[in-house]
């Protein structure tokens, strides 16, 4: 759509600003389940002027509901009445969480069903059957973009919970920022994943910067700490305990503050996201301006992402829980490079938008050049014109074949370079170019990937499009979201020389198990 691609044109930094201010205008209301729509809005109308709502579902039907001014959102505050005490005693912390009832239930006439936003993709089985209507590859891969991206009303009810959990933390840090950063901002989240969000204290920062312009210096009296570390866990510490305390909705809080990177997990069911809080993040936020650059630059980018991603998942070549299989952020790069390599390229590399970056767009972070141009308009678009079904085949097939023994991954430079080290799967961070961001891969897993890709990629080069449609099998995309069982495994023992056999045939054993088991614990596996 047209308003889809003005945003598209947007820099990452704007996109944000804009949703961030969006959310503090917002409030969340948990409604009765049979609701005058047309009375709610009535009565918000009268504290300022409804710009926007929404109805989903979340145990119970709520509505989010976004104000034109901001200061509709305090007249409402104080226009509310606390809860009845009888019970529980509550906590007096008045946040932009309510619930609306009413009076007399029986008297309501009858109101039109209220659309609800989804909040959930629908089931692998209801995709497969949807994908088998489509007329080619590249319809059926944007059929399941279609299906699996965050919507607009999901991507408002992330920007509220960092809001949410803003109101907290400025009670503490009155400048400090909440923002969400990785899928729930890189245009590659699905629906239903988690919201990974960061305290950002920049502004404070600049602030301090300003007040040494001048003829004299005046600083603020700070806490001083023997470490930046020791500042991270101990705020983390505190926004923690007050989530848990006193966050209404805050359920589950998790502070796990001896991981590398310190961070506070919590459930927040008024939206019903799983929610991991860390604090500044620089690098992981450049990380996702550069994925949301590459998701912006041509369509068939994310298409291809959600298929591999999707591929992969019903494969059990990835898992939610961490261990030894490939990440989503690894594939995810994985598919990057891949686009890159095309003749010509369909995207740019790293140090080719580095080239474009102006002063404003340089970044030093922790002594790692992560500068980039931010200004899509800069950057040409590609004249490749291959279409989805040739680079989905072509992607199986070269990762079918690619030598993981000798040549690592590149965004920066776009090609193969010699492993640094023995790691099966080497992958280099964008930025941190000394990481290895699959580093947790090992052998057996990188072989499974290996297998499946040479599999699919057989697949669609032999399979009759028209035999199977006559005979309602499924063709396609859809073809490769089937777990590959027993059916399969003969044809594959043919198909996997070389890659080492004795991981291979605990591999077609799996494969045989999976084939009896569902999809779900298939993907478990």
């Amino acid at each position: 759509t047209d308003a889809e691609v003005n945003t598209r044109k947007k820099t990452f930094t704007e996109v944000q600003t804009e949703r961030l201010d969006q959310a503090e205008r917002t409030v969340l209301i948990k409604c009765p389940s049979k609701l005058s729509e047309k009375k709610l809005l009535q009565y918000l109308s009268s504290h300022g002027n409804v710009k926007s709502h929404f109805f989903f579902e979340n145990r119970g039907i709520n509505a989010l509901v976004e104000f034109s001014e901001k200061n509709s959102v305090a007249s409402l505050q104080d226009a509310v009445g606390i809860p009845n005490a009888a019970e529980h005693h509550v906590v007096p912390f008045k946040s932009r969480l309510f619930t609306f009832t009413l009076k007399n239930p029986g008297s309501q006439p009858e109101e039109t069903p209220l659309h609800l936003s989804p909040q959930c993709h629908i089931p692998v089985n209801d995709l497969i059957h949807k994908l088998c209507l489509a007329d080619s590859i590249s319809s059926q891969m944007y059929i399941l973009l279609n299906e699996y991206q965050l919507t607009e009303e999901n991507i408002k009810l992330r920007f509220l919970a960092c809001s949410l959990v803003r109101d907290f933390a400025r009670a503490y840090f009155p400048d400090s920022t909440v923002k969400p950063f990785g899928s729930s901002v890189n245009t590659f989240g699905k629906l239903g994943c988690d919201v990974d969000m960061f305290l950002d204290f920049h502004d404070t920062q600049k602030h301090a910067t300003k007040m040494k312009k001048g003829p004299f210096e005046m600083e603020f009296q700070m806490k001083r700490l023997p470490s930046e570390r020791l500042a991270t866990q101990r705020i983390l510490s505190v926004i923690g305990d007050c989530l848990d305390n006193f966050g209404p909705g805050c359920v589950s809080v998790q502070k796990i503050l001896n991981a590398r990177c310190p961070l506070v997990k919590f459930s927040h069911q008024p939206t019903g996201f799983q929610c991991d809080l860390s604090v500044s993040n620089s690098i992981a936020i450049r990380s996702s301006e550069l994925l949301y650059i590459y998701g912006c630059l041509d369509s068939r980018v994310r298409a291809l992402v959600f298929t591999i991603r999707c591929w992969a998942r019903v494969h059990g070549l990835t898992n939610s829980a961490p261990g030894t299989w490939i990440t989503n952020f690894s594939l995810t790069m994985m598919v990057m490079f891949f686009l890159q390599k095309r003749s010509p390229p369909i995207i740019p590399t790293l140090d080719q938008l580095k080239e474009l970056a102006d002063v404003k767009d340089k970044h030093i972070i922790g002594g790692y050049d992560c500068s980039f141009v931010s200004d899509l308009r800069k950057i040409k678009p590609t004249k490749n014109t291959e279409t989805l079904d040739v680079l989905l085949g072509e992607f199986f097939e070269y990762f079918g074949n690619f030598d993981f023994r000798r040549n690592s991954i590149n965004l920066r430079k776009g090609k193969e370079v010699n492993k640094p080290e023995s790691s099966p799967l080497y992958i280099w961070n964008p930025f941190e170019q000394d990481l290895n961001i699959s580093k947790n891969v090992n052998q057996p897993q990188l072989e499974k990937f290996i297998a499946m890709a040479r599999e699919s990629a057989w697949i669609l080069q032999k399979e009759d499009k028209t035999q199977r449609i006559i005979d309602k099998e499924p063709w396609g995309l859809a073809a490769l979201l089937i777990p590959f069982g027993k059916r399969n495994s003969s044809k594959m023992k043919n198909r996997m020389k070389g890659i080492g056999s004795e991981t291979i045939r605990s591999l077609l054993d799996s494969l045989k198990l999976n084939s009896a088991n569902s999809q779900q614990k298939a993907a478990g596996k």
